[in-house]
């Protein structure tokens, strides 16, 4: 079946279904197989990891360090993956080479970041993605203009993306990681309701959007990792 016959089918079949059943339905469907989860272990990300722990503990999770990340980050990807009993961590770097000829200073951030984001997470994640059919993400429609009509299942490229959480709200997040006494980022409570690279991440007012920190005062709202393929962050740069 083509993929995006299998698309429409999914988003139909499974409107109504709540995040758990989108999750256990793809990871036990061979046509959608092999599938892993893409997870930055930022200030929302354990609700999909203990949904995923739930299913498959052996479900592999892809955790792109970017070499910039806040030192809060490493410590809390390895706490939750240990606490969770996840077995397939699969923690990507910058290819070396490439941040010797194209950031050796790790400065580049300050000249063009979508640079930089294409050099830390578009290529590496590209690498590590050949392997598999499909990704999960852990987007939801509230966070801002650009993932308000964002669906269930989509297309990204040749391979199928998988967004169970795309309907829940900051309330819901916060009511499942009270249910499940999960623990929260660190940063969080010092007003990072969302956590990229350090560079790159401010704190956030009361009154802001969650993700108003991530990149502040630029026109700059995605990293380019869930741009569709062929899209350009910039002249030279195609996302995943």
């Amino acid at each position: 079946m083509p993929l995006e016959d299998i698309i429409k089918s999914r988003n139909t079949g499974l409107a109504r279904a709540d995040a758990q059943t989108v999750l256990r339905d793809s990871l036990a469907d061979s046509a959608l197989a092999p599938l892993a989860l893409v997870s930055s272990f930022g200030a929302e990300s354990v609700v999909l990891l203990h949904m995923i722990a739930q299913i498959d503990r052996a479900t592999p999770v892809i955790f792109l360090d970017t070499e910039m990340l806040f030192p809060e980050t490493l410590a809390y990807q390895r706490a939750v993956a240990e606490t969770l009993g996840l077995r397939d961590i699969r923690v990507i770097t910058p290819d070396r080479a490439d941040i010797l000829a194209e950031d050796v200073d790790g400065i580049l951030h300050q000249a063009d970041t979508d640079a930089c984001c294409d050099l830390r997470k578009a290529r590496p994640l590209a690498k590590a993605l050949r392997p598999f059919g499909g990704w999960i993400t852990g987007r939801k429609q509230f966070q801002n203009g650009e993932r308000a009509k964002l669906s269930l299942f989509e297309a990204d490229g040749a391979r199928i993306k998988i967004n169970p959480l795309a309907r829940w709200s900051a309330e819901d997040l916060k009511a499942y990681m009270a249910r499940h006494a999960l623990p929260r980022h660190p940063l969080v409570a010092r007003g990072y309701p969302s956590i990229g690279c350090m560079p790159c991440t401010t704190r956030v007012a009361p009154h802001e959007n969650s993700r108003a920190g991530r990149w502040r005062e630029t026109a700059k709202t995605e990293c380019g990792i869930h741009l569709k393929s062929g899209q350009r962050t910039r002249p030279g740069v195609t996302a995943v």
